[in-house]
């Protein structure tokens, strides 16, 4: 018997390490646009509520709608081309995946990533993986709010006791808390252990082999 029946996991900071390509495509953005650049430590440090908050909190203080759309303009088709330049998946995780499927534990990644990003994504690095991925679309408000992962329950029919959410920042505990379901914080990712306890995470894992505990 597993604890859980389904288990959706963040994609950025969790499954992947997409920091470089991330800041790589703002800082492009920012530059074509007249921009100061930001240090990868900083993207780093905001990342995880969708680009638009991204480029917002990334530009100068003060910056205006219109130069904002600017800099998404210019970050849109570059990341495109170059979001696999430097990505690579987290140690360990396929082998999570796998195992997690051979105890009858369905999987998904839910992210604020764009949905065109994110399947391609998920079936490149992890092929065959997840029985479902989904990214923003105009129809779906983007995590923290409840609904991609509430379309992924409703997909299979689980009870929400019988799902778990796997992320590493504080807009994946709060997704979690929105939907009504378990977390599982990571500290491989964007934020460190630390800063999880501040932002109300329960359970942590700093590995691979502890999630598959928490959940098998």
């Amino acid at each position: 018997m597993t604890k859980y029946k389904l288990a959706v996991f963040d994609m950025d900071g969790t499954i992947l390490n997409t920091i470089d390509d991330l800041a790589g495509g703002v800082n492009y953005a920012l530059e074509k646009a007249g921009l100061p650049v930001r240090t990868v430590d900083y993207v780093r440090s905001i990342v995880g509520n969708g680009i638009f908050t991204t480029i917002k909190l990334c530009a100068p203080e003060g910056t205006g709608e219109e130069k904002l759309a600017e800099i998404h303009k210019y970050f849109a088709p570059y990341y495109e081309i170059h979001r696999t330049d430097n990505t690579r998946p987290y140690d360990g995780i396929a082998d999570l995946l796998k195992k997690l499927r051979e105890n009858g534990v369905k999987t998904a990644v839910v992210s604020n990533k764009s949905d065109i990003s994110v399947k391609p994504l998920a079936q490149q690095y992890f092929p065959d993986l997840f029985d479902m991925a989904l990214g923003v679309r105009e129809d779906t408000a983007k995590k923290p709010a409840p609904d991609m992962v509430d379309k992924i329950i409703e997909n299979f029919g689980f009870d929400k006791k019988d799902v778990v959410y796997i992320g590493d920042s504080e807009v994946d505990i709060q997704t979690a808390k929105n939907t009504g379901i378990d977390c599982i914080s990571v500290t491989w990712g964007f934020r460190d252990e630390q800063r999880l306890k501040k932002d109300g995470a329960v359970v942590i894992a700093d590995n691979c082999a502890e999630v598959l505990k928490f959940i098998i």
